[in-house]
């Protein structure tokens, strides 16, 4: 049994942190699904900026949708739907086989609407609506400015994933977030089913930390991070609060692990996959993983529904790491890199034009 196959069996998804036009038409994402029990997937700025620089696959779309499209922005989702939507059709049998709680697929807003609230809520609502998809998470930042948006979008009925989560606080922050949403939604009488996941970002812990503290603390950050936010997930999900609403036919927000590809060339490939093994969430690995865990034969330990790893965390608050410090920082870097990938992908498609 593959070690994908495993990992799906206790009852993770495990989605793919890729999407290509090459990958949709060469039959690898087919694959994937048929061979990995890869169910979902995920795309960002700095994904397609990748995608479209380094292949050829996108001139004929680019050159057909210029002349109907009055920016590259408008040009971009233009051809982003057009892959978001093979992958979404290509998903659409695991989104009705499991009652819309798997088979997604995620496409970004702009990044350089992370600090408006009011613009991020009409362009989620209107791109949720131009696709026309049944199974897409429309991305948004869980950052200070993003919970605004990402509550309005509950409670408008767009499915949302929210990223750039880093903390227990953040986490939670988001969550709370999606729960008002919910919450205004039954009390407007309207259905509260409305799909999110919240995605928390791991390896970057880790790559900051890892020449500030001793070797036997490398590598480890990440995965401490991971289960605090694990506890924090169990806990919401199974507290009065959210009980009440599902009552009223919600469903819980799952956790999505990110960032999940090792980024220390000394480290297991599969060291964010196996460490992060869960029931009812979600590992979004960028292809080198995928296939490194399909291959894997180690043994597989599931989280502790507490978490753990309180000692590791204060390990390194002996080292001086101020993890709470670390984290705002974190995303505050993720949010601009995100930028700066998203007006590198501008300037490829005008060079492309």
């Amino acid at each position: 049994m593959k070690g994908t196959e495993r990992l799906h069996g206790l009852g993770q998804s495990l989605w793919l942190d890729y999407i290509s036009r090459d990958l949709l038409n060469s039959g690898k994402l087919k694959r994937y699904i048929d061979e990995f029990s890869v169910t979902g997937l995920t795309s960002n700025p700095t994904i397609f900026d990748q995608a479209i620089n380094n292949s050829t696959a996108y001139d004929a779309a680019i050159r057909h949708h210029s002349h109907e499209s009055s920016s590259p922005e408008e040009l971009f989702f233009a051809v982003a739907l057009e892959d978001i939507s093979r992958a979404a059709e290509l998903f659409g049998s695991v989104h009705g086989r499991t009652s819309r709680v798997d088979g997604w697929v995620s496409l970004e807003l702009s990044p350089l609407l992370a600090h408006d609230t009011a613009r991020s809520v009409s362009e989620a609502q209107e791109l949720f609506r131009r696709a026309g998809l049944p199974n897409l998470f429309i991305k948004i930042p869980g950052t200070k400015e993003g919970l605004g948006a990402i509550e309005e979008s509950i409670f408008g009925g767009v499915p949302v994933n929210v990223t750039l989560l880093f903390s227990r606080e953040q986490y939670l922050a988001a969550a709370d977030a999606y729960l008002r949403g919910i919450e205004r939604r039954i009390e407007a009488g309207l259905n509260p089913e409305v799909a999110s996941v919240a995605s928390v970002f791991i390896s970057r812990w880790d790559v900051a930390v890892a020449k500030r503290v001793s070797p036997q603390l490398r590598n480890r950050l990440g995965i401490a991070m991971g289960k605090r936010i694990y506890a924090a997930f169990n806990s919401l999900i199974s507290s009065d609060r959210s009980r009440r609403l599902y009552n009223f036919g919600a469903r819980p927000q799952r956790l999505l692990w990110g960032s999940t590809g090792t980024k220390d060339p000394e480290a297991s490939k599969t060291l964010y996959a196996t460490g992060l093994a869960a029931p009812f969430t979600v590992n979004t690995m960028p292809e080198d993983t995928l296939n490194a865990v399909a291959v894997n034969t180690d043994p597989i330990d599931l989280l502790q529904a507490h978490g753990g790893d309180g000692e590791v965390l204060a390990e390194f608050t002996k080292e001086g790491i101020d993890v709470a410090a670390l984290a705002e920082q974190l995303q505050d870097e993720g949010a601009k890199s995100f930028i700066k990938s998203w007006n590198d992908l501008m300037q490829v498609i005008e060079k492309k034009l």
